[in-house]
């Protein structure tokens, strides 16, 4: 028969177990605590995503167009205030990104103003789908016939904000650049202007108005005519007798 093991060797073997179990319980906690995302948000005072020009917004945004213009993106909306932007690109065969720009031009007093900008980076990933083609046949139900068709679709599978601060340093760099070519040829952002509307009747020349005709009117005929008018009818007048 074996022994039993030693009183004081069982109370060893436990206090060196004991450190070892709670080590590896925090080990496999802190593995499954993953940081939230609003918790890396800190809005701290200096922005990545704004900048700050000597002119007014107007301007900052026609140089913002311009900037998006120059490397491909499609120009969706401009105004004085605001320029949105889309571009499409393609790292491989079976991934689809694009990238939308939002830029927003606010004033800050007399001749200044400062550019916000947000790029959103979608991605999606190619979808295959195939279909078989199947025949119902009366009482034996459906046949799989051995031909068939295949789909592809694009899925989304990922959107998130850019936040590289390059990417956007990058971006206000090209924005200073259109700035000063704006300003070296002299030209204004172009103001939106409405249609040319005719002028109300109210407000025509009233000598150019053509004037109504009147319509001459015939005579009465006399007493000495012989005739008078009652009722649209011509009516003998009787003469006194001298």
């Amino acid at each position: 028969m074996s022994k039993p093991p030693h009183p004081l060797r069982r109370a060893l073997s436990q206090r060196l177990l004991l450190p070892a179990l709670l080590a590896a319980g925090i080990a496999a906690g802190c593995a499954n605590d993953k940081p939230l995302v609003y918790s890396q948000e800190k809005f701290d005072t200096v922005s990545r995503h704004a900048r700050s020009f000597g002119v007014p917004a107007a301007q900052t945004c026609e140089a913002a167009r311009r900037a998006l213009l120059s490397h491909g993106y499609l120009v969706q909306r401009s105004n004085a205030e605001l320029v949105d932007g889309r571009k499409s690109f393609q790292p491989s065969v079976d991934t689809h990104v694009e990238i939308e720009f939002h830029v927003v031009c606010a004033p800050e007093g007399p001749g200044r103003s400062t550019v916000f900008v947000n790029a959103l980076q979608d991605r999606y990933a190619l979808k295959k789908t195939s279909n078989s083609a199947s025949l119902g046949v009366g009482p034996v139900g459906s046949v799989s016939l051995p031909f068939g068709s295949s789909s592809d679709s694009l899925v989304k599978i990922a959107s998130e904000t850019i936040p590289s601060g390059d990417f956007y340093d990058r971006f206000f760099t090209l924005i200073e650049h259109q700035l000063a070519q704006i300003e070296e040829t002299g030209e204004e952002p172009a103001e939106a202007t409405l249609p040319p509307q005719s002028p109300a009747s109210s407000q025509r020349d009233p000598e150019a108005q053509p004037q109504s005709r009147q319509q001459p009117q015939s005579p009465a005929p006399s007493s000495s005519q012989g005739q008078a008018l009652q009722g649209g009818q011509p009516v003998a007048v009787a003469h006194p007798v001298k």
